[in-house]
């Protein structure tokens, strides 16, 4: 009978973490599909579609080193959750966005809480399926899953501009962040690494900012000019970041 309710209770988690892994992954597919009713609709140019799309990876791979720290030392479940909330409210102001600015905003958050969700996502399924089968199982549909966002994603997001409107391209996010967050709180087994340092605050603040300079140079350098003054200076201080990054965790 216990067997038979932990195996219930981690089908259930597997469930809230496939959902946050769907979400993640519809962001980045779907949103593309509705850039042309964005540049009609908030009266937007190329260079803003283009933030449009790269501002939310750059949100994804500025958090990635910060999100995994903060979850081995405060728990990944409560990061999990938290992410999980602001990825729902974020998507939540991108659907309500009435100008280019906003909606460029409040993708940068979505971003930092869909990459910081991804972390947690990992290593909370490692913690909740720790034995062989089951965690391959576990891992294999949470890999589907995710392929299935990044694959489907162009079809997902044209059907719901064609039933409804772009803003539910965003807005549908809400209720299923919100519904994951619930089912992780009662279904997700918490989890941290005992052994977690202090947190090293100059190295995950140095670290990101050159992961958020290279990333940023990658997207925008062939709309300003690789070897622009503004692209060389983002390049120089991404170097000198990571520079200091190493000089901090000697």
């Amino acid at each position: 009978m216990k067997q038979k309710f932990s195996s219930s209770k981690n089908n259930i988690a597997l469930i809230a973490i496939c959902l946050a892994t769907l979400m993640f992954s519809l962001e980045i597919s779907s949103v593309p599909v509705i850039l042309p009713t964005l540049e009609k609709v908030l009266n937007a140019n190329l260079k803003d579609m283009q933030w449009i799309m790269n501002i939310y990876t750059i949100g994804c791979t500025t958090v990635l080193m910060a999100a995994g720290t903060l979850a081995d030392r405060y728990g990944r479940k409560r990061i999990l959750m938290i992410t999980l909330i602001l990825f729902g409210i974020s998507s939540l102001v991108c659907g309500l966005a009435n100008n280019i600015a906003l909606l460029v905003t409040s993708r940068f958050f979505q971003g930092v809480s869909g990459g910081a969700m991804l972390i947690c996502q990992v290593a909370t399924l490692s913690h909740q399926f720790q034995e062989g089968k089951e965690r391959s199982r576990a891992f294999s549909i949470w890999g589907i899953i995710l392929g299935v966002g990044l694959g489907f994603g162009p079809i997902i997001g044209g059907s719901i501009i064609a039933l409804l409107s772009w803003e539910w391209v965003f807005l549908i996010h809400v209720p299923i962040a919100f519904l994951a967050a619930i089912l992780v709180y009662g279904y997700v087994d918490e989890s941290k690494d005992d052994d977690a340092k202090k947190i090293d605050i100059w190295g995950m603040i140095t670290l990101s900012v050159a992961v958020f300079g290279l990333t940023y140079f990658i997207t925008q350098g062939p709309d300003l000019g690789f070897t622009s003054p503004i692209a060389l200076g983002i390049l120089t201080v991404t170097v000198i970041s990571f520079v200091l990054f190493l000089w901090v965790e000697k």
